[in-house]
């Protein structure tokens, strides 16, 4: 049988009343791509708005929006997500843009954490707006939250964020702590000449909260963001400086899984550290993740050059059995990898925010 999902709505397409789901098969089938990569990790974007200028996403400025009625609904992506659950996706993450720029997330937290075959939800946000929304957040049912933190230094976080939000965010950080969201972790995009300085701190930050903070290779995804090999602080070199800054070794947890980090602890057993190492070691083979743009477009890696258009498919009458199909065919095709410092390698056309973190 295949999920179908109705909804009842106010005046505000994104509120959502009353949404039934008949129930999922009993073995969901498994999504897998033509390499024997199966996948079962959805990244979800439901905006492309940000109030960040992250040097590493966007440029300062000439970013142009999109307009609401080009966004998913919440009605179509709890039901996009109810079909890729019943092809095996386990996980889903919220991302953007910001997330919490877009109105009455907690609604959407509310359906997607209650979907039969969703074992995980979780939200990546700048943090900026937790302050406001936790305990909403908190009480729908979120529990796993990534904070994008690039400096624990005030003037290199404006450098870096093009934004004076420091304190609110740290606001924020505090705020869910004490709610009892849990791991909370704080991702690092480290540019070398800028806050490669500070990986010492963040280490000592993982010892002293309960944070996981992971470490993130510079990428080329940025429009103007001006990437170069150089400006790459490896997973190699940032172990090296943790050990020595802090005298402490770190002891693998789990090294090339199905996660994209890398998971490490210190050796007396206070504090994890995790590395996407997507530029130096990269892990496409073992890639278990997919994303929908927050237009409803299917892309099966963030480097990818071609999408599916689910949107369309949705707003234009499809039947679950033909979504179905459409979504098994793209992921079939996934890229075996990103060519990242290959000649062939060539960026995406969209940035960060609109493809969605």
């Amino acid at each position: 049988m295949v999920a179908a999902v109705s909804c009842r709505r106010r005046n505000d397409r994104d509120t959502l009343i009353d949404t039934q789901s008949t129930p999922l098969p009993r073995q969901a089938a498994v999504l897998q791509d033509d390499s024997g990569r199966v996948i079962n990790n959805l990244r979800i974007s439901v905006t492309d708005r940000c109030n960040f200028r992250c040097r590493y996403c966007m440029p300062e400025e000439g970013m142009v929006w999109m307009e609401k009625s080009e966004l998913l609904s919440f009605e179509e992506i709890v039901r996009v997500a109810s079909l890729f659950a019943q092809l095996g996706i386990s996980k889903i993450r919220l991302t953007g843009g910001e997330p919490l720029m877009r109105k009455d997330l907690r609604l959407l937290v509310a359906k997607l954490v209650h979907l039969q075959g969703i074992r995980d939800l979780a939200l990546t946000t700048n943090g900026f707006f937790l302050l406001d929304q936790a305990l909403d957040l908190y009480n729908a049912g979120l529990r796993r939250i990534n904070v994008s933190l690039d400096s624990l230094d005030q003037v290199k976080f404006n450098h870096m964020t093009r934004r004076d939000y420091y304190e609110r965010v740290w606001r924020g950080l505090d705020a869910a702590e004490t709610l009892g969201f849990g791991p909370i972790k704080i991702n690092v995009v480290l540019i070398r000449g800028i806050n490669e300085g500070e990986i010492g701190k963040f280490a000592t930050l993982a010892r002293a909260r309960p944070f996981i903070v992971r470490f993130i290779e510079f990428m080329p995804i940025g429009a103007d963001d001006g990437w170069t090999t150089e400006k790459v602080v490896t997973t190699r070199e940032i172990l090296q400086t943790i050990e020595r800054e802090t005298g402490m070794r770190l002891l693998e947890v789990e090294r090339h899984g199905n996660q994209p980090a890398d998971r490490y602890r210190f050796e007396d057993g206070r504090g994890e550290i995790g590395f996407i190492s997507s530029v130096s070691e990269p892990f496409c083979e073992s890639c278990n993740r997919i994303r929908i743009t927050s237009d409803g477009k299917l892309r099966t890696c963030l480097f990818s050059l071609e999408e599916t258009d689910l949107k369309r498919m949705v707003r234009g009458g499809a039947r679950d059995e033909e979504i179905l199909q459409t979504i098994q065919q793209a992921v079939w095709k996934k890229e075996p990898g990103h060519l990242i410092n290959r000649p062939e390698f060539v960026r995406p056309g969209r940035t960060m925010s609109q493809i969605g973190g």
